[in-house]
């Protein structure tokens, strides 16, 4: 596995200190740089990186370190270095380990993982050597084929982390599929598994009883012809697949039912006239509010999110990178978890934003669905809605995705913009063959629609309802 390891620093991590801590291989190993100075790399003598550097990140959103390492941070704001260290070498994850160390024993901190940054001694690396690495990978692919960029990732929480953003472009770029692989104890963070691309893109899970599995269908792979594949049934046919399932992944279902951990899940579309004094983010914002009572605690352009709330730099960040997309994370407070992903992108509508968006609850805490009109009823009246679909789902409060099956969400609500519901002929919109009517939201004139549905996990039925409806609307049914 490849081992990253991170230093977290009240301080700022000082040139001199940052020397300190590439010295680890002694005064003699090679260093190197990548992504225009980002990253620094203590490289082997035939220049090869052994382990990488990324810029320190100055982190002002409580929590982070706790949701994505299970690490205790210092008080905010704090530094958050990560060093990698490139696959199968032993020597490269100790020059990993000693330059965290030494930071943060310099600067003051603390290291993640513990065990793995226990010694400030020069490693010995005389003809250590690192494997090739394909002009074409990033810091963070591991292994690279002529169909997917693979990762391989030792952490709690695979988070998108700017390694893991970098591999993805990176792989989109080149139309390769991009392969995460975890150990079985490892969970994604919902911004990872949103932005996962379809096939080949999957998560691996190593499986001591299956060898490999995917992470999110629970079936068993293989590796063959460059990339993992799901392993054929000796019964399949063309007609009938049978993909084996891992054991791991059907486990504890009874358990994890029982647990009274929900969430509820957001997905919506605001769509904006192009204007030089448009805000964003002011449609998640307001949904946050009505929801929990508070708006966000922070965002970022990757994870761990690092900015406080802002709406006037999240705007200032995505009309700079205009007219290219912008994708953006945002978090909620511990005592509260929230995640919301955000895509920003010009389109001859306007500017789209489109946000999927999670609160987690535990066993005796309510999850507030009366909130869930209002905050449709000021998206529809203030901030330009298309569409908000709403969900509640039986899954981790902690908002993380385990390598389990949780099943599916169940419809609670479903949102029609204004300008969608004149767009339609006659009154479809408004009759519709479910048993409740739609609820008029916003002026009379021009009201949108809300389309209440079971909502209940227990029952699936409410996916058959909202399948009706869409065919009814869409003029299909």
């Amino acid at each position: 596995m490849t081992k990253d390891v991170i230093a977290l620093t009240q301080k700022m991590p000082d040139p001199l200190s940052v020397i300190a801590g590439l010295l680890s291989g002694g005064p003699d190993k090679l260093v190197g740089t990548e992504g225009e100075g980002a990253v620094v790399q203590l490289c082997d003598e035939q220049g090869r990186p052994l382990v990488s550097v990324e810029a320190p990140l100055l982190v002002q959103v409580r929590g982070e370190a706790e949701r994505l390492l299970g690490a205790r941070e210092p008080e905010v704001p704090y530094w958050w270095t990560e060093a990698r260290a490139t696959t199968g070498v032993a020597e490269a994850e100790q020059l990993a380990g000693t330059f965290a160390a030494r930071l943060a024993s310099l600067v003051g901190g603390t290291a993640w993982p513990p065990q793995a940054a226990t010694s400030l001694a020069v490693v010995k690396t005389d003809g250590v050597s690192a494997v090739p690495t394909p002009a074409a990978a990033q810091p963070a692919v591991d292994v690279l084929t002529d169909k997917v960029a693979v990762v391989i990732q030792d952490r709690p929480v695979v988070a998108m982390t700017a390694w893991l953003s970098d591999a993805l472009r990176a792989a989109a770029a080149a139309e390769l599929g991009l392969q995460i692989v975890t150990p079985a104890g490892t969970r994604l963070s919902p911004a990872v598994r949103n932005s996962l691309p379809g096939w080949p893109s999957r998560w691996v899970v190593q499986d001591e009883e299956d060898g490999y599995y995917d992470g999110l269908s629970g079936a068993v792979l293989e590796w063959k012809n460059g990339l993992f594949v799901t392993v054929e049934s000796p019964d399949a046919t063309p007609q009938d697949p049978r993909t084996p399932v891992a054991d791991s992944f059907k486990q504890d279902l009874a358990e994890n039912a029982a647990m009274g951990e929900r969430q509820l899940a957001i997905s919506f579309r605001a769509v904006h006239p192009a204007d030089d004094r448009l805000v964003l983010g002011g449609a998640l914002e307001t949904v946050w509010r009505e929801i929990t009572g508070e708006p966000p605690a922070g965002w970022g352009t990757e994870e761990p999110a690092n900015l406080p709330w802002s709406l006037r730099q999240l705007t200032d960040a995505a009309h700079e990178r205009s007219p290219a997309p912008t994708w953006l994370v945002v978090v909620g407070t511990p005592e509260r978890p929230g995640l919301a992903t955000v895509r920003i992108s010009r389109t001859k509508g306007g500017v789209e934003e489109d946000v999927t968006l999670a609160f987690g609850y535990g066993p005796g805490e309510e999850v507030p669905t009366d909130a869930v009109r209002a905050a449709a009823e000021a998206l529809a009246t203030r901030h330009d809605l298309q569409s908000m679909l709403v969900q509640i789902r039986k899954a981790r409060r902690d908002l993380s995705v385990p390598p389990r099956f949780e099943g599916p969400g169940v419809p609670f609500a479903f949102v029609l913009g204004a300008e969608e519901v004149r767009a339609m002929p006659g009154d479809r919109a408004r009759r519709t063959p479910l048993q409740e009517a739609p609820i008029p939201l916003g002026p009379r004139t021009r009201p949108a629609l809300y389309y209440p549905l079971p909502g209940d996990p227990a029952d699936l039925s409410g996916w058959q309802d909202f399948e009706r409806l869409m065919r009814h609307l869409k003029g299909t049914s």
